[in-house]
This record gives structure tokens, C-alpha cells and sequence, in this order.
């Protein structure tokens, strides 16, 4: 009988114990979620570094990029800089094979991913061009800034003018070899970032003075005749493939061969 009245009174207690347990979970309080960080809007003609979404930080991936190029500027050996975001990045991925020629001149390649222009300029203006002195720097920046509505196409050519300002405000005899931005999207019709980079190509085509900068619109070799951008060209509408980085390199040869002298 007592055997009885212990199992019972210990199956009680531990039914207690499981309505107790449930009830506190029903009531203890949710994990609300850290609120996003509202990043400010940078204009594309003031420089500022890339922010992390998460914590208003500079990013640690941009950082890491940064310094890496702190230390090839100090070497001071480049003959010539590739300056931009992850199209021009993309050298040492899909391109790397068609970067072997500019061996010659010690090229660096400064690209960093998702780079708008404001970071490019922020960059520049933080070391990137101490103790480097190349003969020519290839130039090309301004899709990430497509897609933001603050960024107009003036704005965004002003940030291109102030990058290379601020390059010869460092390094005041290299030569600027500035590409167009390249098209991107299938048609412009169903892309309205090629529009905008077609606007801004047309601002700072300008900008050419046959000394120090040196305009150079290459987008049309990536192009079928009736403009259509085709997947076996840019297998995402935006970044090249390997034959495609030897289109640029061979569209640019000559050019920047002459700038190099």
C-alpha cells in the first residue's frame, strides 16, 4: 500500500512539475531579434568605406582588402594599378590566365567586390596610392551605384572625377587609362542600371584630356549587333567569364601599352 501511494504521489509530482514547465515556457518572454542597422546613405562623391549592414562597422572583408593593398603600395612596384570593384576583382578569379601579360609591369590589381564609388574614393584617399607612383592606372567604377536612387549620374561621375583627382593629388604623372562602365542586364529595356551607366559613361567620357586621362568605351565588344548582353559573354548579365577577360585585355593593349612609355 505504501509502495502504491509513493508511485502515485511521485506521478503526480512529476505531472506538477510538467504543467509548471510548460506554463513558464508559454510565458517566458521571446527573443526579439537585434533591430537591423539603418546605414546612411552615402553620396557617390564623398569618400566613405564600405559599412557592415549588421553593425554600421567597416566591413572586415573591404578592411582586409584595404590593407592587403596598403602593403603592395608601400613595395612601391607597380607599374600599373587595376582599380575598381569585383569586375575588376575578377582578374585574379575567371581573368587570371589573360593577367599573366601585365607581369611586365608589376600590375596590382585593386579591386574590391561590391565597391561603389564613394569606397573607391575612400580608398585612394586612405594609402592605397602612399608610396606607389605607376605610370598608368586602369580605371573602372560605377555599377553598384546603379541600382541607388540617390546616386544620380551626375553624382556618380563627380565621385569618378574625384577619384582620379585625388590619385594625382598622390601620384600627379601617372596617366589614367578610364574605361566606360560596362553594360550589364540582358537589354537595357529590362535593365535600367545599363541606362544609368550609359549616362554616366556619357558624363565622364568628358573627362578625357589626351594627357592624363585617357576615355576608353570598350562595352560594345561584349555586345551582340543589336545590344543584347548574352550569358556566355557575362554568365550573370554583370561579371565576366574567362573569354571575356580576354576580350578586355586585348581591347586595351595597345592603349595602355602607350600610356606605360
Amino acid at each position: 500500500m505504501k509502495r502504491t501511494l509513493s508511485l502515485l504521489l511521485g506521478l503526480s509530482l512529476l505531472g506538477a512539475a510538467s504543467v509548471v514547465a510548460q506554463e513558464a515556457k508559454k510565458e517566458a518572454p521571446k527573443k526579439v531579434a537585434a533591430p537591423a542597422v539603418k546605414l546612411p546613405v552615402q553620396p557617390a562623391d564623398v569618400a566613405a568605406p564600405k559599412l557592415d549592414p549588421k553593425t554600421g562597422e567597416i566591413q572586415a572583408a573591404f578592411a582586409k582588402s584595404h590593407e592587403s593593398f596598403l602593403a603592395i603600395a608601400k613595395k612601391g612596384e607597380a607599374q600599373v594599378v587595376f582599380l575598381g570593384d569585383s569586375i575588376t576583382a575578377g582578374w585574379a578569379g575567371n581573368g587570371k590566365e589573360a593577367f599573366k601579360e601585365y607581369a611586365k609591369y608589376n600590375a596590382a590589381n585593386f579591386g574590391i567586390g561590391g565597391d561603389r564609388v564613394q569606397h573607391v574614393l575612400w580608398r585612394v584617399e586612405n594609402g592605397e596610392f602612399e608610396g606607389i607612383k605607376p605610370k598608368a592606372v586602369v580605371l573602372m567604377i560605377g555599377t553598384n551605384n546603379s541600382g541607388t536612387a540617390e546616386n544620380s549620374p551626375e553624382q556618380i561621375a563627380a565621385g569618378i572625377k574625384n577619384i582620379i583627382a585625388a590619385i594625382h593629388k598622390r601620384s600627379p604623372d601617372t596617366k589614367v587609362l578610364l574605361l566606360a562602365i560596362f553594360p550589364r542586364g540582358a537589354t537595357e529595356a529590362n535593365n535600367p542600371g545599363r541606362a544609368k551607366n550609359k549616362a554616366v559613361n556619357e558624363i565622364i567620357a568628358k573627362l578625357d584630356d589626351g594627357k592624363k586621362v585617357h576615355f576608353l568605351d570598350i562595352g560594345a565588344k561584349f555586345l551582340k549587333p543589336d545590344g543584347t548582353l548574352e550569358k556566355s559573354v557575362m554568365p550573370d548579365l554583370l561579371h565576366l567569364n574567362a573569354a571575356s577577360y580576354q576580350i578586355w585585355a586585348d581591347a586595351i593593349r595597345e592603349k595602355l601599352a602607350a600610356l606605360v612609355k
